[in-house]
């Protein structure tokens, strides 16, 4: 908002805004907001083994494993279903591309493919954080 008023024709679309600001603004807002999750990924082991002991932490490194396996691989089919239902409309299928089918599959598509790409796959390195954590 700051860049309409500051910048003289980009609601024209004749200037150029400044990127390197809106990424940094996202950046700065994305690291923020992940201390809390990242914290709790670290903390949770170091604390269960020292205050309930091995037996609880290696409960918690099992439910986490068992809960995490199963997030990564229901987001990662998810996305990839989202996926496919659109390429399958776009192939002609329940009115093909421009139908309500289709805008409906695009709009799936866009929340699958962060989960198919990126939210699965971070799980395991959750698991894997977790367990080295336990283990030092």
């Amino acid at each position: 908002r700051e860049q309409f008023a500051r910048i003289p024709g980009l609601m024209e679309g004749t200037a150029k805004p400044d990127y390197e600001r809106c990424v940094a603004i996202s950046t700065k807002a994305s690291l923020r907001e992940m201390i809390a999750p990242g914290a709790l990924v670290i903390l949770s082991p170091i604390i269960t083994g020292f205050v309930f002991g091995v037996h609880a932490l290696t409960g918690l490194l099992a439910g986490s494993l068992v809960s995490g396996v199963q997030m990564a691989i229901s987001s990662s089919n998810t996305g990839g279903a989202w996926d496919n239902a659109k390429k399958y409309i776009e192939s002609g299928m329940f009115g093909g591309k421009n139908s309500e089918p289709h805008k409906a599959a695009v709009v799936g598509d866009t929340v699958g493919d962060p989960l198919k790409d990126t939210s699965g796959p971070a799980l395991n390195i959750l698991m894997k954080l977790m367990a080295i954590i336990s283990l030092v």
